[in-house]
């Protein structure tokens, strides 16, 4: 059996175009094909990427505690990925992180595994994930991190309570005539844990309708770069059964978590520029938990909370210098339903990205100005802030 190395594409498998089941290996990350060395032995084969995102940020506050303006590099993603097909059927997927890294001088940050799993490609209607992965629940966390739209994914808001972006667990999905329709069910661990009223799995749910191209991977990209033509509506709902105590000190009246979000995204290529625009809802609920009278202190804040964010991007229609240059603005509002009411914000910035080489090396800039309903005279973080974000990204 001969085996060789090369330089080749990702065997990442939210590509934009539809192949056979039989050739597929999915990404539940949603990672870009790039270059990258491959290893091949008869039909099996892997691929070993470099992902890396190296951010400065200027932030009005250092933490809940001091607030003195923060100044700071560090690298905000620092990832390996290995993935690869064993057959015609069997992928496997395994990245490690470092997230963070020189942030507030703390260096040399543990790696971990952020995904690992393997996938059975059935067919194009049936196709699953074993191991950890993204939860399926909100767009922007199935939007790849190292594809954006904006310089970042929103810091709470796209994120499951328990768990925040994945989980372990198994997930059905599929492409349903021609992937105008799309269907995701996952069953993972969701919350656990000393204080948890029963151990049940989390249940989540997700189907969209794609009206003009279709997006068949699990995942999805912020923006297309102009290469496709999409308008896409989503839905989603999660439920785990007695997650919580309403009375923590007497461990009783169990609280279930349900949650729900819509979304709609938009980007169209024309003659004067390549349009982007996006749009969710989301709300998480345990039943108003954390607001009892004796409430769990393990509870995390979020799980009480709703909010929406709107997007929007324009890239120009021809390059600029030796790249394609691309504006867009973001606004969210995020409630957290808190009866300290302290935490309910908005968050508005305006930004550019700057593609070199697409995806795997660009340039992004963002600044945002974060406001507060009712400031927290004691906590810095939850004062009026702005904050502006430069960042590099190289994929290999």
């Amino acid at each position: 059996m001969n085996t060789v190395f090369q330089k080749g594409r990702s065997a990442g498998f939210f590509r934009h175009t539809i192949v056979p089941a039989t050739a597929l290996i999915l990404s539940a990350a949603s990672w870009p094909a790039v270059s990258g060395v491959t290893l091949h032995s008869g039909q099996s084969y892997a691929t070993l990427d470099y992902y890396v995102q190296a951010w400065y940020q200027s932030r009005g506050y250092t933490s809940s505690t001091d607030s003195a303006g923060l100044n700071n590099f560090f690298l905000r993603r620092n990832r390996i990925v290995l993935s690869g097909q064993y057959n015609n059927y069997i992928g496997f997927f395994v990245d490690t992180d470092a997230p963070v890294d020189g942030e507030q001088g703390y260096n040399n940050r543990s790696m971990y595994y952020e995904d690992a799993y393997v996938t059975l490609d059935a067919s194009d209607a049936y196709r699953f994930i074993v191991g950890k992965f993204k939860i399926p629940f909100t767009r922007e966390n199935l939007e790849d991190c190292f594809g954006p739209l904006t310089m970042d994914r929103a810091e709470v808001l796209a994120y499951t309570p328990f768990v925040a972006s994945r989980d372990t667990g198994v997930a059905m999905w599929g492409n349903l005539h021609n992937a105008v329709y799309q269907y995701r069910v996952m069953l993972s661990n969701g919350r656990q844990g000393d204080g948890v009223p029963k151990s049940e799995p989390m249940v989540t749910g997700r189907i969209t309708a794609s009206l003009l191209d279709p997006e068949y991977g699990y995942g999805y990209e912020g923006t297309y770069l102009g290469t496709m033509k999409v308008l896409t509506f989503g839905a989603s709902y999660e439920y785990q059964p007695d997650v919580v105590w309403n009375d923590y000190t007497t461990q009783t009246d169990a609280k279930n978590y349900k949650a729900w979000t819509t979304d709609v995204f938009f980007e169209y290529p024309f003659r004067s520029g390549t349009y982007t625009a996006s749009a969710a809802y989301m709300h998480y609920g345990t039943g108003n938990a954390i607001n009892s009278a004796y409430p769990d202190p393990n509870l995390p804040v979020t799980s009480q909370l709703s909010g929406y964010y709107v997007k929007a991007g324009y890239m120009l229609p021809t390059k600029v210098g030796i790249g394609r240059l691309q504006f867009f603005l973001r606004h969210e509002t995020s409630r957290y339903h808190l009866l300290s009411g302290f935490d309910d914000q908005q968050w508005n910035s305006a930004g550019f990205n700057y593609y070199i080489s697409g995806q795997q090396l660009k340039v992004s800039g963002e600044f945002a100005r974060i406001t507060f309903n009712k400031q927290d005279p004691l906590d810095p973080s939850l004062q009026n802030y702005n904050q502006a974000t430069l960042g590099l990204q190289l994929l290999f």
